[in-house]
């Protein structure tokens, strides 16, 4: 009764992955290397002449590695994506550490206070920042221009001029940055939260100050929450394609709105599946060796 009870544990979370991870992939893999007429998708494998012959090209992925559109558009989603993370990391941490460290009783609040943007449409929350920042409607935007932010923007090349701060990278990353926020804050207040206060005390009896404690001790003790974080904020804005096509500009195409394009504008199939195979590989080789060296790592101190 264990063995069944044990494999049915382990085994339904495994046949999720498998229908609804794996095998689409696998679908998305077959449909990149099939040929395509514009209309049907030919089969890899068909039987002439009696004899069984493969009919899958890999001229997509080759077409992908010398074509300067796709490489660039993934350097770049992959620039913004760790801007967003490290900023959301800058901006979530120190709001995470005060939600852990203050009352109780103040916690509840604080918790619904990082939660409540998931109440409201993401979509409605991208479209309000158009509004916000339009430099002749927006009081965030006004802001920025009379207080002459907006010209030291502008010089660093962060928008198009003092004037136009839509569609530039700082429109996309302020999208980006506060749609995402929450997906760090969470995962280190449930860290933080729950580190045990002693250790920060015998730091401080064995001489340490605050900011010593704080970098030898409340650093490593959220690693955990702080990789969490990165993960949940650095994968989904790799594939970002809502917040580019409306905050952000020509400058500022990510791999989303390009595999939009294959898919709806040049009907090419192949390729855009081609563009996520390659984008899901980028994201998802790191991860493995990530976890596979944290598992090395655990498994070196466990011997010590």
């Amino acid at each position: 009764m264990k063995h069944w009870g044990r494999s049915l544990v382990t085994g339904l979370p495994l046949l999720w992955l498998l229908l609804f991870f794996l095998m689409p992939f696998v679908l998305v893999l077959q449909i990149s290397l099939q040929q395509f007429d514009g209309v049907r998708l030919e089969p890899l494998v068909a039987q002439v002449d009696g004899r069984w012959q493969w009919s899958g090209q890999w001229s997509t992925y080759l077409l992908l590695l010398q074509d300067d559109l796709y490489i660039s558009s993934y350097l770049r989603s992959a620039w913004y994506a760790l801007l967003t993370t490290l900023l959301c990391l800058l901006l979530g941490y120190p709001f995470a550490y005060f939600m852990a460290r203050a009352r109780s009783s103040l916690q509840p609040l604080l918790l619904m206070g990082v939660m409540l943007p998931f109440w409201t449409s993401f979509l409605l929350r991208v479209y309000a920042w158009k509004g916000l920042l339009d430099a002749r409607t927006g009081w965030i935007g006004q802001f920025l221009v009379e207080s002459g932010i907006s010209r030291w923007l502008a010089q660093w090349g962060l928008v198009n001029s003092p004037t136009e701060l839509l569609y530039s990278p700082f429109s996309l990353m302020l999208g980006m940055v506060y749609t995402y926020l929450p997906f760090m804050v969470l995962p280190l207040y449930a860290t933080l939260s729950k580190m045990d206060g002693r250790l920060l005390e015998a730091a401080q009896d064995l001489g340490a100050t605050p900011w010593q404690s704080f970098w030898r001790v409340t650093v490593p003790m959220s690693r955990s929450g702080i990789m969490a974080g990165a993960m949940l904020v650095f994968i989904p804005c790799v594939g970002e394609y809502v917040i580019p096509e409306l905050l952000g500009g020509p400058n500022t195409l990510m791999i989303g709105r390009v595999l939009w394009d294959e898919f709806f504008a040049s009907n090419d199939w192949p390729m855009a599946s081609t563009v996520a195979v390659i984008m899901m590989l980028l994201i998802l080789i790191p991860l493995a060796l990530f976890n596979y060296s944290q598992d090395r790592a655990e498994l070196r101190e466990g011997r010590r």
